[in-house]
């Protein structure tokens, strides 16, 4: 009976909405190669969730691709640190961070110990913003090419712009190449920097002088559906569930018990629907603008939506809060698809869809459902191999940090004090594996080898740039992550959850329809891209073409 009236209250509300939106039009014949290609992130989103909430989706958004385009169902990452940064890296460079130089969102510097932010640059700052120490101002960090920087290098007329809430999301897709703006939490404001231009355009200038994100302040993010429609997810309120920002409860006012919009009422934005609704605010901007796809050469457009990141890091991806992100996203990409058939012609373009990383299920959660799940804490976890190092070796301090996904050992103190470098690399190895929620470390001898059938080992070697990583890589069992506070969920692991994303595409005559259930990989969508969009593959792509024309 219950499942029966949940289905009703879905079917309800497709046909509602189906009775004021259309389905994506038919398009004209295409030109051999589209005008416009646009690639939609959204950081954070595993797979589960787009076909988890089918029943519960618009018409034309995630659905134009699972009704009416190309798309994978068995989709994944192919690198073991699966994070946003690393991630970014590899969608338009078709490069594993092993190539890119990505290894995570920051590392630290294998001779110094210093922290490297990986899109860092200290020669750039921010246009019009505050630019703090580590901000992401410019690729320099990245190794490879895009698929913007092959366009641009054949046709310097072209445009590739990237978007997104985070620097990193906005930087790495759009290359070295192309153009970035990202969205500023203390000010509410998007910017570039003076990596790209000395100044903005002056629509730039106008959209922040209107004060979009102003308008979201006191605004309530409260559930699309009835409450009997989050019945497969877990309620508001958990004790895991982080309670700071806009709270851990639907309804949410975004700025409660703020006198005025600042710089914490800009950074919670993000971290609810309205973060989406700006972003794509922005983009529409950009495209009508900068005239996108409409000016006789091919352009690229990279958005990156970083909302739902932020959600499922607080509450989880099981928890209602994420679910319903995801429906209000869905209608939000809905009206921005719309919008594109509109500006830019819907035979003109052709739109992908993919995520930086999934998410791995909140751990008290988790332990609930009968599963083995806990949080991995660097600080414990450094002071235990540092005292057995020390007791063996009579050196303090010969692990220096965690560094992104391992253990940066101090290889010149080693030296200085007369020790074999690979005995205390050996030591430190046998110290982790007696940690709770361990299930595999790697020396850099083996990520430098060829041994392919130990389990983790090939994920995490795609993972190892050897002038920037740490000497040991970690894995942490199923159910466990690496925690920095003590609630919400994360990702960064080589397991099925955090590394199945979505790979979807649609553009009529150019990626033909269907579900396509063989196993790919994200690395595969910037050949595909390149194919469907007549151009050659970046040069240190490891992926390959997946032929989607029809």
């Amino acid at each position: 009976m219950f499942q029966t009236r949940r289905r009703l209250l879905s079917l309800a509300l497709v046909a509602a909405l189906s009775a004021c939106t259309t389905t994506p039009p038919p398009a004209a014949a295409p030109q051999n190669k589209p005008k416009l290609v646009v690639l939609v992130v959204i950081d954070g989103l595993p797979m589960r969730q787009v076909t988890g909430y089918r029943d519960q989706l618009a018409p034309d958004g995630f659905a134009r691709f699972l009704d009416h385009g190309r798309w994978f169902a068995n989709a994944h990452y192919g690198h073991g640190h699966t994070v946003t940064a690393a991630g970014h890296s590899v969608m338009l460079s078709g490069a594993y961070p092993q190539r890119s130089g990505i290894i995570s969102n920051e590392w630290r510097n294998p001779a110094t110990g210093e922290l490297v932010y990986n899109t860092g640059d200290p020669d750039y700052q921010y246009i019009d913003s505050p630019t703090a120490p580590l901000s992401g101002t410019s690729p320099r960090n990245l190794k490879v090419e895009t698929l913007g920087d092959v366009l641009r290098t054949r046709s310097p007329d072209s445009k590739v712009i990237g978007i997104s809430g985070k620097d990193r999301g906005a930087i790495l897709p759009a290359g070295h190449k192309g153009t970035a703006y990202m969205y500023m939490t203390e000010t509410g404001r998007f910017a570039s920097s003076t990596y790209y231009m000395q100044a903005h355009p002056q629509w730039v200038t106008d959209f922040n002088a209107a004060r979009p994100a102003d308008a979201f302040f006191k605004k309530t993010w409260a559930p699309l559906l009835p409450e009997a429609a989050y019945a497969r997810s877990v309620p508001d309120g958990q004790s895991w569930q982080i309670a700071s920002g806009n709270g851990n409860k639907l309804p949410a006012v975004i700025g409660d018990q703020m006198e005025g919009p600042g710089p914490r009422f800009y950074g919670g934005l993000l971290a609810s629907p309205f973060g989406d609704e700006l972003t794509l605010a922005f983009a529409r901007a950009a495209v009508k603008n900068e005239k996108l796809g409409q000016r006789g050469v091919q352009d690229i457009l990279s958005v990156s939506l970083s909302s739902h990141d932020y959600i499922n890091h607080a509450f989880g991806p099981e928890s209602r809060l994420s679910h319903d992100h995801t429906l209000h996203l869905d209608r939000h990409l809905q009206a921005f698809f719309q919008f594109l058939d509109r500006e830019v012609g819907a035979g003109n373009y052709v739109l992908a869809l993919t995520a930086d990383h999934g998410f791995t299920d909140t751990p008290e959660w988790a332990a609930t459902q009968g599963r083995d799940a806990g949080r991995f804490t660097n600080g414990p976890a450094l002071a235990a191999v540092n005292g057995a190092l020390s007791a063996k070796f009579g050196v303090d301090k010969l692990a220096w940090a965690f560094s992104a996904s391992g253990l940066l050992l101090n290889e010149k103190l080693a030296a200085d004090k007369g020790l074999k470098f690979i005995d205390v690399q050996a030591a430190a190895r046998d110290e982790l594996l007696k940690l709770p929620g361990v299930a595999a470390v790697f020396t850099r001898e083996q990520l430098l080898g060829s041994d392919k059938t130990t389990p983790y080992l090939e994920a995490m070697r795609k993972s190892f740039d050897p002038t920037r990583a740490a000497q040991l890589q970690i894995v942490l069992k199923r159910g466990w992550i690496f925690s920095y506070r003590p609630g919400g969920s994360t990702h960064g692991s080589p397991h099925d959850y955090d590394t199945h994303v979505p790979l979807l595409f649609w553009g009529p005559g150019y990626v033909g329809q269907g579900e396509m259930k063989e196993r790919v990989e994200v690395a595969d969508l910037a050949p595909t891209l390149a194919g469907v969009a007549g151009l050659p593959a970046p040069a240190q792509a490891q992926g390959r073409d997946l032929k989607l024309k029809p």
